[in-house]
């Protein structure tokens, strides 16, 4: 019963947290490209609820005057927090545009949550703009590696022989190469100088067809097990087509592999996203990425002063925590199947 919950809720903090960033535009008090010179390194903005003496229910801040990693605040003007404001043109799941946003002050305040960066761009807005991407990146490398992986063990493990011998030697040699050099040199190589949609589908690209290689091992064992069982041999007997024994008896095996390794894949590949953004080798700014977010700390005096920066990494963790518990979770269910 724990374990059901554990499951549930595991799935329900996924959800929420792909929502939060499908839903970026209407989430993010500010567009992730907007510039406030005069309040580079900001730190995160106070939120009060204490007024001359009295607790009032509704957050307000002061306005910020300086940055540079402190907070001066204007105290001579309370600014309330408003929610569902209209603000900064965005686009809705990509097909509606709109100016709602779930929460903003009034102008001359701003509502930096997370702080700012180096170019007074909110810290927050560029988190959610970010995780689009970077998360994006994950589940569609790991989409396109289980299918990889899922097509050659299939036909690996159900024709054997020669096939068998030439699609496992490959995986072998994918195996053997160490992946995070082989994917700087793969990402080298290719044209830097491209459009931010270019770079993303040759980042999922080349992140994707490294990683085939364990799914399709895995893959393979489950249908040279499957292929074996009684039943499929009495339908071979009685005349069943290879098509049907793979749809009907063999690769309805294979859907607990492919949901486990989904879990274990996508945190691995959206830290791949952020490993190469971070070189510069991913996508490049103004789009934000959790890489290319993260790739400001190689300033020391940024990385020691400037904590709020580090929200990125945090986010990343939090996400593949919440992946890889969910892979246990998946993995349990199958061995107690």
């Amino acid at each position: 019963m724990r374990r059901k919950i554990q499951t549930r809720l595991l799935i329900v903090a996924l959800i929420g947290l792909h929502l939060a960033v499908l839903f970026a535009g209407f989430i993010a008090p500010y567009n992730p490209e907007t510039q406030n010179r005069e309040l580079p390194y900001a730190p995160p903005v106070r939120v009060h609820f204490n007024y001359s003496g009295k607790v009032h229910f509704r957050p307000f801040i002061y306005a910020e005057t300086t940055g540079q990693g402190t907070l001066d605040e204007d105290f001579s003007r309370p600014y309330p927090v408003h929610w569902f404001v209209r603000g900064d043109d965005h686009q809705l799941l990509g097909l509606f545009n709109s100016n709602l946003h779930l929460f903003g002050v009034d102008a001359p305040a701003q509502m930096f949550l997370l702080g700012t960066d180096s170019f007074g761009r909110d810290e927050l807005s560029r988190l959610l703009y970010g995780g689009q991407i970077s998360l994006a990146a994950g589940l569609l490398a790991a989409f396109v590696t289980l299918l990889a992986g899922a097509i050659i063990g299939t036909i690996s493990g159900y024709y054997g022989n020669w096939i068998d011998e030439a699609l496992m030697a490959s995986a072998e040699l994918f195996l053997a190469l160490p992946w995070l050099y082989f994917l700087l040199v793969v990402r080298a190589l290719l044209p830097l100088h491209v459009s931010a949609t270019m770079s993303f589908m040759l980042l999922i690209a080349v992140i994707a067809v490294i990683g085939w290689a364990r799914p399709a091992r895995l893959i393979r064992g489950v249908v040279l097990s499957a292929r074996t069982r009684d039943y499929v041999s009495a339908a071979r007997g009685f005349g069943a087509s290879d098509f049907y024994l793979l749809r009907r008896h063999v690769l309805p095996q294979i859907l607990g592999v492919l949901l486990t390794q989904a879990a274990l894949l996508v945190p691995q590949y959206v830290a791949a996203e952020v490993t190469l953004s971070f070189f510069g080798l991913g996508v490049s700014e103004p789009t934000p990425s959790w890489g290319n977010m993260l790739s400001v700390l190689q300033q020391y005096s940024v990385l020691r002063s400037c904590s709020w920066l580090f929200a990125p990494a945090v986010a990343l963790v939090i996400t593949s925590v919440i992946y890889w518990l969910l892979a246990d979770t998946i993995r349990y269910s199958l061995k107690s199947s």
